[in-house]
């Protein structure tokens, strides 16, 4: 049997990136049906056309990456505070869109919100900022502080290295040897 490939993904998509935790935890702690394992292309299609279903990685790197729409969708926000305190650890989340400039990031741990970042490219809008940029988001151009006269210009390249500094930049999963199966998880 040949070994699997892992799919990457990130562009128009959302993504949760767990540090050290269980496929099955992450599952349980959205609140999702768990489907079982699926080939890791069907899986990452399926959360990315669907507005109900998250595809949820084995432990990459000591990560745990679980990605779908259903996880961008607004009368759903995501609960970054509320997951890191259910499971004990960090949790990061991010989101880019780039047909209408939406990107976002998340960081906390232990229930304690560490960062979060949130941009509309169509209307030039900062929609979130708590706590200082580290040196990555620096990197991607935010300033150190956010004021009147900031500007902020900030891309879907920008949300994936912010992701690789933290964690992992999903898009670059494609071609590696899967370190095991790929979970899904349903809304119900």
């Amino acid at each position: 049997m040949a070994t699997e490939q892992m799919t990457g993904f990130g562009g128009k998509q959302a993504w949760l990136a767990v540090r050290s935790a269980a496929p099955a935890d992450v599952i349980s702690a959205l609140g999702l049906r768990d489907l079982g394992t699926v080939p890791w292309r069907d899986g990452i299609d399926l959360a990315h056309l669907t507005d109900d279903r998250v595809a949820v990685t084995p432990p990459i790197d000591g990560w745990i990456l679980a990605t779908g729409r259903y996880l961008m969708r607004p009368d759903r926000p995501v609960d970054v505070i509320g997951l890191s305190a259910a499971l004990h650890t960090e949790v990061q989340y991010f989101a880019t869109h780039r047909v209408t400039e939406s990107h976002r990031w998340q960081r906390a741990a232990d229930g304690e919100l560490i960062r979060a970042f949130g941009y509309v490219g169509q209307t030039g809008e900062v929609t979130s900022w708590h706590g200082e940029p580290n040196p990555a988001e620096r990197a991607a151009g935010l300033p150190v502080e956010l004021d009147e006269e900031s500007t902020v210009l900030v891309g879907e390249n920008d949300v994936l290295g912010v992701a690789a500094a933290w964690s992992i930049d999903p898009s670059t999963l494609s071609g590696r040897t899967a370190p095991g199966p790929l979970h899904l998880g349903a809304a119900d």
